[in-house]
């Protein structure tokens, strides 16, 4: 199978870019026969790949077309994120549809964020009328003047890209479900997420965890807890923050290490400073995959926490379940099969399943999360309980291998079905903008005759 593959891929720092080279890997290596040609927004990509020339089958975007002119791709998969790394796939999303792999059921941020920073704000209004008709007149408008806030995880922007893709695939079977009910004659998928096996050894400590500790300062009884990831809002580090001070208060020796950039929440400084943390909050910034392990092998245990959501499934919290590290996460209803224990009651969600991370309600968030924290602290045996459980349950149902299996069936379906024949669809992404050509030409008092023809979804 002939395949185009669009997707941050690394050096980029994007989640999605290091997911993309696993599923990759797997794919090339595959017993079926696949031809995957890489494409990639080389402006974003140069900032980290100076002096480096990209592997012959990685293409800027911009070759796409004229290389799917020349010999066709029977298949085009995008990977698709509410992230500044997917803008340059929408117009080629619209008018070559293919298989599109969702990563967050909400891209509003993004969406928005691209249109308006181009100063296309009469684009962003007619795209979110025709993905929300049934919104109040004006909504759109707080966006456009800069007060969006939580708006976005009110409206998704999401109906151009279901209508017009061959194919859609999530990674909640929940949210696949969702998908399918809301928008009726939409195809949806499940894809199982899956990341690679721990990289050091599985014991509670490792020779590289310990040298991370030792770096800290930490003494092997201190709890060191981490959160992996992009440092926002949305991981709730200020809830963080606050269990984490009620407990150095009651007397724990507890820590906290923040693996991940740091720029997406100004403020952190400020707050670790206010809770008087500064001696016990690490921030390392970027690290790369191939330091991740070590950091991973010196926690005690990892807060997995998110909300808002975006629907999205947690790649950081099933690389702690694969490294067999105990885990909190947040009680969502797209996660509501993924037997825990409940950080409230602290009775197993799942009578027959043993608990495989502490979830905390969102409705009892501060109480919750100090109680996971402190259990988490005092309770070693609960701590290798989690370990075991969670790492179980990475091999039974999170796998790369798994993932790859579910890549190989759904880009067979894909390939198979027609591309959908969608009217009605904002004027931006059906124009093939030859007007602009026309004008240019007519400045310079050039003559020329152009037919372009737009591909059309």
């Amino acid at each position: 199978m002939r395949v185009a593959w669009f997707s941050p891929l690394p050096p980029d720092t994007s989640g999605i870019a290091a997911y993309s080279a696993d599923v990759l890997e797997r794919l090339d290596r595959s017993t079926e026969t696949y031809a995957i040609d890489r494409f990639v927004d080389r402006a974003a990509a140069a900032s980290g790949s100076a002096g480096r020339e990209a592997p012959s089958c990685v293409f800027d975007a911009h070759d796409f077309v004229w290389k799917h002119q020349g010999t066709p791709y029977d298949l085009i998969v995008y990977q698709l994120g509410n992230a500044r790394w997917h803008d340059y796939m929408w117009a080629y999303m619209v008018a070559y549809p293919g298989l599109v792999v969702l990563h967050d059921i909400r891209l509003h941020h993004a969406r928005a964020r691209c249109l308006l920073k181009h100063e296309r704000a009469d684009d962003y209004r007619r795209e979110f009328r025709y993905d929300h008709p049934d919104a109040a007149a004006g909504v759109e408008e707080y966006a456009v003047e800069g007060l969006s806030g939580s708006m976005y995880y009110f409206w998704s922007m999401l109906p151009v890209v279901l209508r017009t893709a061959r194919l859609v695939a999530v990674h909640n079977a929940r949210l696949a479900q969702g998908l399918r009910e809301e928008n009726p004659g939409v195809r949806v998928d499940t894809i199982r997420m899956g990341v690679p096996p721990f990289q050091a050894r599985v014991e509670l400590t490792t020779d590289d965890g310990d040298n991370v500790r030792r770096q800290l300062g930490l003494h092997k009884a201190a709890t060191l807890f981490v959160a992996f990831g992009h440092v926002t809002v949305e991981k709730r580090i200020e809830p963080i923050l606050r269990a984490l001070e009620a407990l150095v208060g009651g007397g724990a020796d507890a820590h906290l290490m923040l693996v991940g950039e740091a720029s997406g929440l100004p403020s952190l400084p400020a707050l670790i400073d206010r809770h008087g943390l500064a001696s016990r909050v690490y921030v390392t910034g970027y690290v790369t995959d191939a330091h991740v392990p070590a950091h991973l092998a010196a926690a005690d245990a990892c807060l997995c926490l998110r909300w808002p959501t975006a629907g999205e499934t947690s790649a950081s919290w099933l690389r702690a379940l694969a490294a067999a590290r105990p885990t909190v996460m947040t009680r969502l209803a797209h996660l509501a099969d993924v037997p825990t224990l409940d950080a409230t009651t602290w009775r197993p969600s799942h009578a027959s399943q043993a608990p495989v991370a502490i979830a905390v309600d969102l409705l009892d968030e501060e109480a919750g999360l100090l109680r996971a924290m402190s259990a988490l602290v005092e309770d070693v045996p609960l701590r290798s309980a989690l370990a075991r459980e969670g790492r179980a349950y990475w091999s039974r149902e999170h796998t790369i291998e798994l993932m790859t299996e579910d890549y190989r069936r759904v880009m067979r379906d894909a390939a198979a079905l027609a591309a959908p024949r969608i009217e009605g669809l904002p004027s931006h992404f059906t124009a093939d903008y030859s007007w602009l050509v026309r004008r240019i030409a007519e400045e310079t008092g050039a003559d020329i005759d152009i037919d372009i023809a737009y591909p059309g979804p």
